[in-house]
């Protein structure tokens, strides 16, 4: 069975195409700015000049005709709705014309899916560490509940504004952190986390106001451990409160290799398991949301184009899961 999906909640254009849970292709291509942010509708329209592009690319890479595929699916929600509506009014041009079924998805579950479908996780916690989202996921009682979140901005974004502060454009993860690598003395900084919720705001006024005489690299240093020393507490409480053995992780964050290094300790000291991927399955990307179409599928869910509409604030523990035991 083939099956296409289509990603598309945030900068990233992805179409990723599986032969039930082996992966043919995975496409993509990412807004960028040399200053600045992302402004959703220049997005929208960089998404809708490229989407014909990625999926020709996509068809290629994986040897196939349009007319091979077996199933559509889309990334429904969450995410930032003009965006999502271009992967959604593709993904319903697609089934129309193929007369294929179609299959809406929850992107922060898709990253779950990847995670132990390409891994041998079989039961694990999804540290999910992205632009817009940062939460602590696991499979209990028929959902994924949320057992950890931010109180305010994702991880992601918050490394974005502090990357737009000091000039180095969009997106400021990867360039923070390239940045972190020269960067010889920590600067002591804001450590919030109440219970199993992280907060970044605090952070960020603190960076305004009090860092200006910090070298650029020592306050990207310190930024990456504090924040990363963050994610990886609730984490391992999470994992605690589960009793759960299995750690992988989920989103844009979670290619940078410091944090990949903060949690194999921490799972290591607790006699746990961390999972990694290659970084092409963290970021968002269409393979992620394929292979999540493909289990939903094969548990017996399509989509009716008159319920695709997007969700842009749909959460994780909204979602009923009928396809995992």
């Amino acid at each position: 069975m083939y099956v296409l999906g289509i990603e598309s909640t945030a900068h990233t254009f992805g179409i990723g195409i599986v032969e039930d849970t082996k992966v043919l292709a995975n496409e993509r291509v990412a807004f960028s700015t040399e200053e600045g942010g992302m402004i959703p509708h220049q997005v929208q329209k960089h998404h809708v000049k490229h989407c014909d592009v990625v999926l020709k690319k996509a068809l290629t890479k994986a040897k196939l005709k349009l007319k091979d595929i077996d199933v559509i699916s889309f990334s429904q929600g969450p995410g930032i709705g003009q965006m999502l509506q271009v992967g959604a009014v593709m993904a319903r041009t697609l089934s129309l014309k193929l007369n294929k079924p179609l299959i809406g998805v929850n992107h922060c579950i898709a990253h779950q899916t990847i995670g132990e479908q390409l891994s041998d996780a079989t039961d694990a916690v999804l540290l999910y560490a992205s632009g817009a989202n940062t939460q602590i996921i696991a499979y209990e009682g028929g959902k994924y509940r949320v057992f950890g979140e931010t109180l305010d901005i994702g991880v992601g974004n918050f490394l974005d504004q502090v990357a737009r502060n000091l000039g180095l454009g969009f997106p400021g993860g990867p360039k923070l952190a390239a940045l972190a690598e020269k960067g010889k003395k920590y600067y002591p900084l804001p450590y919030t986390v109440k219970g199993m919720d992280v907060s970044f705001g605090g952070l960020i006024t603190h960076i305004k106001r009090k860092c200006q005489e910090v070298k650029k690299e020592d306050l990207a240093f310190s930024i990456q451990e504090t924040v990363f020393a963050m994610l990886v507490e609730v984490a391992e409480r999470a994992l605690a409160h589960t009793d759960k053995k299995e750690l992988v992780l989920g989103g844009g964050v979670a290619c940078n290799t410091r944090l990949q290094e903060m949690c194999e300790i921490m799972c290591e000291e607790r006699g746990a398991t961390l999972f990694l991927l290659e970084s092409q399955y963290y970021i968002d990307n269409g393979a992620m949301i394929a292979l999540e179409g493909y289990v939903e599928y094969k548990a017996g869910k399509t989509t009716k184009i008159e319920d695709s509409q997007v969700l842009p604030y749909e959460r994780t523990d909204d979602v009923t899961v009928t396809w995992k035991e």
